[in-house]
């Protein structure tokens, strides 16, 4: 179920501005070709320092713990694929238009098959070629990013004409 922070740009408490860009040279940190940045992690470490996202997508075999800001649950069991494509194309869809403006983490167990292959295919609508996308994403974020065969063809056929 998703989660809605009460942050949303507006400093205090002690927190950044949300509406702030990621640091390109934080970890986990993705430029894509247009210059948006998202950021890929694992829910199994620590949460990292420093900034925090506005909107998030994680991807799990089970809801995730609630957070203190925006985000989305995609059912996607680990080494598999998402069990609902249209409603993955259309989350794809949400990271890319939304990293323009805000900070947008996408997450996954470990941060690199499920959350590479969504990193591809948020590539993808970018403007990366389908063919090129698992390399572009091993290139920038995670030599292992997309750990399975059946992820890396995910990709291949995932265009951006998918729902979202």
């Amino acid at each position: 179920m998703p989660s809605s922070g009460s942050d949303h740009g507006h400093p205090g408490h002690g927190q950044e501005k949300t509406d702030a860009p990621w640091d390109p040279g934080a970890p986990g940190i993705l430029r894509l070709p247009s210059g948006r940045l998202v950021r890929g992690r694992g829910l199994r470490h620590p949460l990292p320092d420093g900034q925090r996202p506005a909107y998030a997508v994680y991807l799990l075999g089970a809801q995730p713990p609630e957070v203190a800001w925006e985000s989305d649950w995609l059912r996607w069991p680990d080494f598999r694929l998402p069990s609902d494509r249209d409603r993955a194309g259309a989350l794809f869809g949400q990271v890319w238009r939304r990293a323009e403006h805000e900070r947008v983490e996408v997450a996954c167990g470990g941060g690199r098959g499920r959350t590479g292959t969504a990193l591809a295919c948020v590539a993808v609508l970018d403007g990366v070629p389908p063919a090129e996308a698992v390399a572009f994403v091993r290139r920038h974020y995670d030599r292992h990013a997309v750990e399975t065969p059946w992820q890396r063809r995910y990709v291949r056929r995932f265009t951006a004409a998918a729902p979202g």
